[in-house]
């Protein structure tokens, strides 16, 4: 729980300012509403537990759960055999365990505690395979693990009386109880999505790759969030059940789940703003649906039973809320974050050393790859120093990218090996090598385009970290080396090109790494952004003594930066050098321009001053 150390005044402020509507919503309820009015507000309540429960998994990671509803189902029937009346209990389930049957008339703060440890138990076994999935196929595990429990459910008849109803438990819930969970359950969705887990699965929710190569572990974080959000789900289950008084497997399956992912998608699955508010503006809505539903004299009008209008009802207002604003009522930002409550952000004009130097040196040795008969590369051997630029460089389909891989750890070496100091990169996990040393940026810009600056920069320094020290400032230090501090607190999608390009760099040095891998950066740049670029990347060299190994097609970029450029051709290493080595070497020549035209007449005079752009 270190994580609760890393707070700032946005997510108290934010649990705050969503308890709050929740605390007078119950004092309404109390006080003022009439007994129906007061049964919606419990309802209210009890869906806001569940919901903030589905967002925080699919909120932060950005996969829909269908399954979330089963840990509903769980904690209702968990808490209803325990708190089910002795006399119902031997009319309801005679052929209950006599263990089990012993322990019925429990207190409901008895059974919602017990209840939470079983779906505690269901969650961690359900999660560690669910946890490996991502996208869709995520999405469809859930559904199965929603079709399985509802299926255990009707076939455990001896426990849940099957598809029949379950009765004989209390009936009613304790205001205050309820209130207590959904507080509780706001304070724990707020805080966890300002944590530094529930920030790092937030940008692996915006691109896993990105956020591997920065030293988040995604299983990890998914399946952590996938419990957190079970628990929560199980305690409104287990309310709803003694809310109802009665109920049946039917009353947790696909009409209960539609529901629940209706308040979400509507408010905006990414915040527990949206949570809460989507919660609200459908809990009224089905209430006025219904109403309408069942006909009646409404006194301007008479209306006949629309059978299905409740259902057409949401799905309409889900659509139209979704063509105007596709991320939902609340958007991407907490409301607290919207109403200017962000925590400060002080521009660093003396940034400290973000990289301390350390021992060892990048080395790629021997290093081949074959896939299923082809080589990609063979016996590539190079030497990757502190404080000096090594290039790479190659023509199209030389092996650049699978060399990048290699060293990486996205693909292991089929023969040769990587060596980060003394660590051999093949035996890392992908999200481990930054920690080992070394940071990287993407041809293609791979952001976490829809958190800020400085959380972008925030989830690469919170990967290498002490416990308790304050990352926001070392995320402010890499930002103002590469001179984006003003900039902290903008979305990251919202910036130039060349900001963009820049930024990736700002995270990457934010890992400390002792070792910089630049793939291509300044593809699309113009020429005053590959200016800049340049002297960033000479300000980095000089001031913080890393190697950088530099990936790049704009030959003029190379010649101008770099100490030693390493030459790839067909997957094998042609030449090594400086760079003038490089410009007269007529294997290069070749390579890049052909034999034919390799050939100078006696009269030409030697290459210019670099080898032609590819």
């Amino acid at each position: 729980m270190q994580d609760f150390r890393q707070f700032g005044k946005t997510a108290w402020a934010g649990s705050a300012l969503l308890a709050l509507p929740l605390v007078l919503v119950a004092v309404l309820a109390a006080t003022v509403l009439p007994a129906s009015g007061a049964r919606l507000a419990t309802l209210f309540l009890i869906y806001v537990i569940a919901v903030l429960g589905n967002q925080i998994y699919s909120g932060n990671s950005g996969i829909m759960s269908f399954g979330h509803t089963s840990f509903m189902a769980i904690g209702a029937y968990a808490s209803a055999l325990l708190t089910i009346a002795p006399a119902a209990q031997a009319t309801a389930l005679p052929a209950l365990p006599a263990w089990l049957a012993a322990l019925a008339g429990q207190p409901l703060i008895v059974a919602l505690a017990a209840a939470l440890v079983v779906v505690l138990v269901v969650a961690a076994i359900f999660g560690l395979p669910i946890a490996r999935l991502g996208g869709s196929a995520a999405s469809i595990a859930t559904l199965g693990l929603l079709v399985i429990t509802h299926v255990t459910l009707v076939a455990s008849t001896d426990f849940t009386r099957g598809s029949q109803t379950f009765f004989g438990i209390p009936r009613g819930v304790p205001m205050a109880l309820v209130l207590g969970c959904a507080v509780a359950a706001v304070v724990i969705a707020r805080l966890y999505r300002s944590s530094r887990g529930g920030l790092a699965l937030r940008a692996a929710r915006e691109d896993e790759i990105a956020a591997s190569a920065v030293g988040v572990n995604v299983v990890r974080l998914r399946f952590w969030a996938f419990v957190l959000g079970a628990l929560l789900c199980g305690a409104s289950g287990a309310l709803l059940a003694h809310f109802l008084g009665a109920f049946s497997p039917k009353d947790f399956y696909f009409n209960l789940t539609f529901l629940m992912l209706s308040m979400l998608i509507l408010g905006g699955i990414t915040t527990v703003s949206g949570a809460v508010g989507g919660t609200a503006v459908i809990v009224l809505l089905v209430d006025i649906l219904r109403r309408i539903e069942a006909g009646g004299d409404f006194g301007i009008v008479t209306l006949p039973p629309v059978f299905g209008l409740t259902d057409i009802g949401i799905g309409l207002v889900i659509l139209i809320v979704m063509y105007r604003l596709r991320e939902g009522l609340f958007g991407v930002r907490e409301l607290d974050e919207r109403l200017g409550f962000e925590d400060a952000v002080t521009p660093t004009t003396q940034p400290a050393p973000v990289v301390p130097p350390g021992p060892g040196n990048l080395k790629v040795e021997n290093v081949g790859k074959t896939f299923a008969g082809l080589t990609a590369l063979e016996k590539v051997n190079f030497v990757v120093e502190p404080g000096l630029v090594t290039g790479l460089i190659g023509p199209n389909g030389a092996g650049k990218s699978t060399l990048i891989n290699a060293v990486c750890g996205i693909v292991p070496p089929s023969s040769g090996r990587v060596m980060i100091g003394g660590q051999a990169v093949a035996e890392l996990a992908v999200y481990d090598v930054p920690r080992a040393g070394l940071g990287r940026t993407f041809q293609n810009i791979r952001l976490f385009k829809n958190l800020t600056v400085l959380e972008n920069v925030r989830v690469a320094a919170n990967s290498v970290a002490r416990p308790d020290e304050d990352t926001a400032a070392a995320a402010r230090a890499a930002l103002a080396i590469v001179g984006l501090s003003d900039l902290a607190a903008r979305i990251a999608a919202t910036l130039p090109y060349g900001a963009q390009r820049r930024l990736e760099i700002a995270r990457a040095l934010a890992l400390r790494p002792r070792f910089l891998l630049l793939d291509e950066p300044a593809a699309g740049m113009n020429p005053a952004e590959t200016d800049a670029l340049m002297e960033v990347l000479r300000r980095i060299r000089a001031e913080h003594q890393l190697g950088l190994l530099v990936v790049e097609h704009d030959l003029k970029l190379i010649m101008r930066l770099c100490d030693r450029i390493v030459v790839l051709n067909k997957g094998q290493q042609i030449a090594i050098g400086t760079p003038d080595e490089i410009r007269a070497d007529p294997v290069v020549i070749e390579a890049y321009i052909g034999r034919k035209r390799a050939a100078p007449p006696p009269q030409t005079p030697p290459l210019g001053p670099a080898l032609p752009a590819t």
